[in-house]
């Protein structure tokens, strides 16, 4: 892998993270500057990458730059009690044309996730979601997707792609290896009847911002289900993340987003995990670019806390529960190690979407079934594997 698409951290940066304590992130991470040198990435597990692209950003022009402010507050923190192999690999600036950036990107993402190293992308404006997609390809594997956003971005067909038509991209473009998207956080005022419906019927989980705030568990199961998450920061109030310029009075608060991003890095199948839409210019106090740096925080605490009980291992390692409902049988298997719940679609063993049968449930929804109530996600999946 050629990494000259890799600008180094700046030097003054690595002068910032040597003033800091011994066991805070600047210390303890392998950072990419032409001092050090590039990382042996044979011994990283996750992998901080800066995109200063954001020409395709719709009314928040400038996200993208000034990516340094993130990592001044990250470098401040000091690490939780787990052991951890990080790199930061400085930033993919912008290439000649957007489809420069992309190919960059994508080419970069395929080799990490490739090699088992989970990268956590800064941007950037959302389209770059696409190119964190298309990385999949060379996997030959299809994928899911959770966006935390108010928005669903579907766009148009005839659109160009942007942050706010990348979703209709990844529908339709080939090859086409999504298998499930779930929006996490949306608000309805922000999305036509039309888009709702659509998705709807394409039977992908959508949750709206009060369902998930009343709830914060609603989360995990969309996580452990998910391959990419991609959040933009205008899911966020604008009081705790002001630096958007599409930044609106309702959204997540800080403790929530943090909370999601745990769960992101908890999930046994997230392989990439982007924040865009970051915007320096309204960045008062640098108050955003510390919530950022808390979000990857808790990401990479996630990460630490892995069950590893997805997909199954031995059997011996879960209890198995069989519920009639009708003319189904509903198989849920309950991890001992975890405590976190899965429901089976039976298929045969040449279905190419046999990877996505063994569906991340909750308890209750156990609990609904004893009760002859067939579960949501469990009906929408079927529909997507037959």
């Amino acid at each position: 892998m050629n990494f000259e698409y890799l600008n180094p951290v700046d030097e003054t940066l690595l002068i910032h993270a040597k003033m800091q304590s011994s066991q805070a992130f600047g210390q303890c991470i392998d950072i990419y500057t032409a001092q050090n040198g590039f990382p042996d990435l044979t011994k990283i597990r996750i992998a901080i990458i800066g995109v200063e692209e954001g020409r395709a950003s719709v009314g928040n022009y400038g996200t993208g730059s000034n990516l340094n402010e993130i990592r001044k507050e990250l470098y401040k923190l000091y690490l939780g009690n787990w052991p951890i192999s990080v790199a930061d690999l400085g930033n993919i600036s912008q290439g000649n044309t957007i489809e420069d950036t992309y190919f960059a990107l994508g080419n970069l993402l395929s080799y990490l996730i490739k090699n088992k190293i989970i990268p956590i992308i800064i941007g950037g404006s959302q389209d770059l979601t696409y190119a964190n997609y298309r990385a999949y390809d060379k996997l030959e594997q299809t994928v899911n997707i959770v966006a935390v956003d108010n928005k669903f971005d579907l766009g148009s067909i005839e659109d160009e792609l942007t942050s706010q038509s990348y979703l209709s991209k990844i529908v339709m473009n080939k090859p086409n290896n999504l298998f499930n998207y779930s929006n996490i956080g949306y608000q309805t005022y922000f999305n036509s009847q039309e888009e709702i419906d659509l998705l709807d019927s394409l039977f992908f989980d959508t949750y709206r911002l009060g369902e998930v705030v009343n709830s914060i568990k609603l989360v995990e199961p969309l996580m452990r289900d998910a391959d990419i998450v991609t959040i933009d920061l205008s899911a966020i109030k604008n009081s705790d993340a002001p630096a958007n310029k599409n930044a609106t009075p309702n959204g997540f608060s800080g403790a929530d987003i943090c909370a999601i991003s745990r769960y992101a890095g908890i999930s046994d199948k997230v392989t990439s995990f982007g924040i865009y839409e970051y915007n320096a210019e309204f960045d008062a106090k640098t108050q955003t670019a510390q919530l950022i740096s808390q979000m990857i925080w808790y990401f990479i605490e996630g990460v630490n806390y892995r069950a590893k009980d997805y997909p199954f291992g031995l059997k011996d390692n879960y209890q198995k529960y069989s519920v009639p409902i009708d003319d189904q049988i509903l198989t849920f298997h309950k991890s001992n190690k975890s405590g976190r719940w899965w429901m089976e679609i039976n298929l045969n063993d040449n279905n190419k979407f046999k990877r996505h049968a063994l569906i991340p449930c909750t308890y209750e929804d156990y609990i609904s079934a004893t009760n002859q109530e067939i579960p949501d996600r469990w009906f929408k999946t079927l529909k997507k594997l037959v």
